[in-house]
């Protein structure tokens, strides 16, 4: 199926949500799903668990898990069908736009089956608390970016310059559309490629050390290792302007993230999020990516994107006009 690809930034705001407006769908909670069958899982000729392949991360749960649900980390298949048939009536007399055309309509994207509550795992299911000094400087890039946020392209919002949307990773977060990556595996090296912006990060797993280089980069440095038939990938070395979940991070940023593909269509994602600098303790979350029959296709973000020309010739015209007042 060719789905059509969205170049405006704006559609952003109406899509954002559409993955997580899916049914979830019972199964064994991932956590308790890591003990596959060697003779399930596809392996390369070296004898490691065969990562390659397209896969979705589209996810029928929240990042958070809703206030209400307290320490609940797994629904049970009871409440998975009550909720289903909720969002079946939600999908009947909201409001309709007919997103189906586009390839992004409820139901069309291919989720993992799950019975979590949320991605982000533990107790509480939410974001830690940022620290006084990460907070102090939140509150600093809030009030520069209100003042200033007309001013250039270089003061609009990453995603709208087609840089980063920070859903790429890592971590990788599920996003509400463009939701396909390709992992591509090879001797001594682990390739992701994602639909959305396009970026591919390149993972060696020979054993080489990370460059004691400094030379910060948008998604890090990457190096990953084998423990058993799980890859185990070390990312440090982001930039400060890198951001997850909205929130800038500091040159602290650490992220391990875990692959383990537990049968022919199915890999185990799971990841934990360290930066003293920024938040008061690590995070840690977990999802399912399921093997779909696509291709990944071109994110051409700019191309037709009249949004920003358009908002930053407004805000010269306002000023314009304001300065004639005077």
């Amino acid at each position: 199926m060719n789905r059509p690809r969205f170049t405006a930034f704006a559609v952003s705001g109406l899509f954002a949500t559409l993955a997580f407006a899916q049914a979830p769908v019972a199964q064994k909670p991932a956590a308790k799903a890591t003990a596959a069958k060697s003779s399930n899982i596809p392996r390369t000729a070296d004898g490691k668990p065969d990562l390659s392949g397209v896969f979705s991360n589209a996810q029928s749960i929240p990042i958070q898990r809703p206030a209400n649900l307290g320490e609940k980390e797994f629904y049970t298949p009871e409440e998975v069908a009550a909720n289903a048939a909720r969002q079946r009536q939600v999908n009947e007399v909201g409001v309709h736009y007919d997103t189906s055309k586009f390839g992004l309509g409820p139901g069309q994207a291919k989720t993992a089956a799950t019975l979590r509550t949320s991605v982000i795992t533990g107790p509480e299911g939410k974001l830690p608390a940022l620290t006084p000094e990460a907070a102090k400087i939140q509150s600093q890039r809030r009030a520069v970016t209100q003042e200033h946020q007309w001013d250039s392209a270089e003061t609009r919002p990453l995603a709208e310059r087609c840089i980063t949307w920070g859903f790429e990773g890592p971590p990788m977060m599920p996003v509400g559309y463009n939701s396909d990556l390709q992992i591509v595996q090879g001797v001594g090296y682990v390739a992701i490629v994602q639909e959305m912006i396009h970026d591919t990060r390149v993972i060696p797993t020979d054993g080489r050390p990370f460059s004691g280089s400094r030379i910060p980069q948008w998604m890090g440095e990457s190096r990953g290792h084998w423990e058993g038939d799980t890859l185990v990938v070390e990312t440090r070395n982001f930039t400060t302007r890198t951001a997850v979940q909205g929130t800038p991070t500091s040159d602290a940023l650490k992220v391990i993230e875990r692959f383990s593909r537990l049968d022919a269509d199915t890999v185990l994602y799971n990841f934990t999020v360290e930066d003293p600098k920024t938040w008061v303790k690590p995070w840690s979350g977990e999802y399912t990516m399921t093997k779909i029959d696509s291709p990944v296709y071109e994110y051409a973000c700019h191309e037709g994107n009249y949004g920003m020309a358009n908002n930053l010739s407004g805000a010269r015209a306002q000023e314009k006009a304001a300065a004639a007042k005077k």
